[in-house]
């Protein structure tokens, strides 16, 4: 039985204002703190890109940076050497084969070197208002728990989750799903005692 509407409606009463944690004034500033948080928290983020968007943030600004610099700036969030090369890179492709200009498509977001499915379903979602579900670890979890998405990698939940939400919702679901998964649904310690969706989850049901 295919319970997505009901728990989408659910997730939408618990989590009105649900919204990206990043904090970002551009699809270039967005772009960066996307491919920084990777394996790191929204919160660490943006204490780092306070500081860097000071006087980086754009990919003009950005390449004036040696890898070794840029590095200093982000250690903090760590893989930051693996960073530091993507965000050059990407910062070079922008303005290369864009005119300095983050491109607006999901499939020119892939383009861009160091960018994966993921951090182009978030830009082309939030920069842009595209119809997209980035997978992430709090979505991955919570997919699978509650059953709306069952699949062993990002990829396959993705698909699933595509299939069975309605475009149009793709980027609010996201965004749900992700809150759910900081505030009850936690990786180690579920809050299952006070989930209102806890009838749905197959983890709880164990």
């Amino acid at each position: 039985m295919d319970n997505t509407k009901e728990i989408l409606k659910e997730l939408s009463i618990l989590y009105p204002d649900a919204q990206p944690a990043l904090h970002f004034k551009s699809p270039y500033e967005l772009l960066v703190a996307v491919i920084l948080s990777a394996q790191c928290t929204d919160e660490r983020v943006n204490k780092v890109t306070e500081i860097l968007f000071e006087k980086y943030n754009t990919p003009e600004k950005m390449v004036t940076l040696t890898q070794e610099e840029l590095e200093k700036y982000i250690f903090s969030c760590g893989f930051y050497r693996n960073k530091a090369a993507h965000i050059l890179s990407a910062s070079y492709d922008i303005l290369e084969k864009f005119g300095g200009e983050v491109p607006s498509t999901h499939a020119e977001l892939k383009t861009l070197a160091g960018v994966g499915q993921k951090t182009a379903n978030v830009v082309y979602a939030v920069a842009f208002g595209g119809d997209a579900i980035a997978v992430d670890t709090h979505v991955f979890r919570v997919s699978n728990r509650l059953g709306i998405s069952e699949g062993n990698t990002p990829a396959k939940v993705e698909e699933g989750l595509c299939k069975v939400i309605p475009k149009e919702l793709w980027s609010k679901a996201h965004h749900y799903l992700i809150y759910h998964g900081r505030r009850v649904c936690h990786s180690q310690k579920p809050d299952c005692a006070n989930c209102t969706l806890k009838s749905y989850c197959k983890f709880y049901k164990k």
